[in-house]
């Protein structure tokens, strides 16, 4: 799959999710996460976050996210996109 011409890699496991993109130096891809919320410690970089529900809805975006931040789970979220900073912008 494929956004803005990023890859977006499903991270499907347990221990995938939990990673995420913790420290990544270079942030070159996406990746979707069953996940209702996120925190973004052991970051590297900023990250854009796109939260959807199970049809891939847009419900919730967060723009230059940093280090040590937390999106706490909310209702109706399936997805969670961690994409490389300005990516929403796009």
């Amino acid at each position: 799959m494929k956004i803005d011409g990023i890859e977006i890699k499903n991270y499907d496991s347990f221990f995938k999710n939990f990673k995420g993109l913790m420290f990544k130096k270079h942030i070159d891809y996406g990746v979707r996460l069953r996940a209702n919320g996120i925190h973004t410690f052991f970051m590297k970089q900023n990250i854009d976050v796109i939260l959807t529900d199970k049809n891939n809805n847009i419900l919730y975006t967060y723009k230059n996210l940093g280090p040590n931040k937390i999106i706490w789970p909310k209702k109706h979220v399936y997805y969670t996109y961690e994409l490389p900073a300005g990516t929403i912008k796009k």
